[in-house]
């Protein structure tokens, strides 16, 4: 692999996020120089090949790779189309996050939910459910996301208190557990003895 695919790999894993020259530079183990020469020759491949999707943007210090602003009526499209409307688990979850913990960075919700959440966010986003709200002073100045409020008209709420209270949800949750815990031990027990001719 030579520098560039290493370049395009970054920028693809740290998603909508960017990340600054100076990360890069430390990653790739080269100057600041050598990487924005090769930041800019990835960008030249992507605007001479009419058949890329991608560019790579530099917004304040950090790089960014997104698509090209021609492709923006078709992912509106398919950001708008009913067949797409339905969230994934992964979105879920993520949206669920950000709904409680906002506002709150990428990185954050990756901590809680332990996977990458890029593309859940990307899809968020594209559906208008949450936005940008900001961004975290210090390094690389992480976007910070909050719930909009189209997402309280398609949840049908006036305010974020109505959201179900995560506690009673949990102590619901911790109610039902050992519940379950005990039924399928009297299942496995009954089992057993069934085996065994007892019953």
């Amino acid at each position: 692999m030579n520098k560039q695919s290493e370049i395009e790999a970054l920028l693809f894993v740290v998603g909508d996020e960017g990340i600054a020259l100076e990360e890069l530079s430390y990653l790739l183990e080269l100057s600041t120089a050598q990487v924005y020469t090769f930041i800019q020759e990835l960008n030249e491949t992507y605007q001479q090949d009419q058949q890329r999707a991608l560019q790579i943007l530099e917004v304040g210090n950090q790089f960014i790779l997104t698509t090209k602003k021609e492709l923006a009526p078709l992912l509106k499209r398919y950001a708008q189309s009913p067949l797409s409307n339905r969230l994934s688990q992964a979105a879920i979850e993520t949206l669920a996050i950000i709904a409680y913990k906002q506002p709150i960075t990428r990185m954050e919700i990756e901590d809680i939910r332990g996977v990458k959440s890029s593309g859940s966010i990307q899809r968020l986003v594209g559906l208008q459910l949450i936005e940008e709200q900001g961004r975290v002073e210090g390094p690389g100045r992480p976007i910070l996301y909050g719930t909009t409020p189209y997402f309280m008209d398609y949840f049908g709420l006036k305010t974020m208190n109505e959201l179900p209270d995560i506690q009673q949800m949990e102590a619901d949750l911790a109610e039902e557990m050992p519940k379950d815990l005990f039924l399928d031990q009297f299942q496995k027990e009954i089992a057993e003895k069934q085996l065994r001719g007892d019953v």
